[in-house]
């Protein structure tokens, strides 16, 4: 019972690593990500649909994505969704191919993403301690086995933690990086 309570507690915090992952992908460093744009939402024929589902990306230069649109007609609700978010890019369309040019960091711009990457690891963590909540709380319905368990939890619950740390380390180095 404990056993099956602390694999399914490890695969939660497992889940909650990968998203914390899947987020900081999308935080703008210096060089071009396919992974900056492919989750864009696109206004296509009145349905939101992401850029991936419409177009190749690709990374022809080191700070430069090329978007090749698979419909011709969706340049312009692409280069419309490019300039609405958040990315601060400007789209050079040539009549095929959607370009960003993905422009140096300022060490002003840098530390802003330094302050966002802590901020998502933060709420990774909490999300982390949520489950570690559960965790104890089922423990204490089998109560023999409750102090035992609680150990387990809280040994999980460090790993999973030194993990986001390290994710946000990693993502904080990225864009650090000139």
């Amino acid at each position: 019972m404990i056993k099956d309570l602390l694999r399914e507690t490890e695969e939660r915090m497992n889940k909650a690593v990968d998203a914390l992952r899947d987020t900081l992908v999308t935080i703008r460093t210096g060089r071009a990500s396919p992974a900056l744009v492919e989750r864009l939402p696109v206004e296509y024929y009145g349905t939101p649909t992401p850029l991936n589902q419409l177009a190749t990306i690709s990374v022809p230069e080191p700070r430069l994505l090329a978007i090749r649109p698979w419909d011709p007609n969706a340049l312009a609700d692409i280069e419309r969704a490019i300039l609405k978010s958040e990315l601060g890019l400007t789209p050079s369309n040539d009549g095929k191919i959607i370009r960003l040019t993905i422009p140096r960091l300022t060490e002003e711009r840098r530390q802003e993403l330094v302050k966002v990457v802590g901020k998502r690891v933060e709420e990774g963590k909490v999300a982390i301690r949520n489950i570690r909540r559960d965790a104890i709380e089922d423990l204490r319905e089998l109560e023999n086995d409750f102090y035992r368990g609680k150990d387990d939890v809280q040994e999980i619950t460090d790993k999973f933690v030194a993990r986001m740390d390290e994710t946000g380390r990693d993502k904080e180095r990225e864009i650090r990086e000139i």
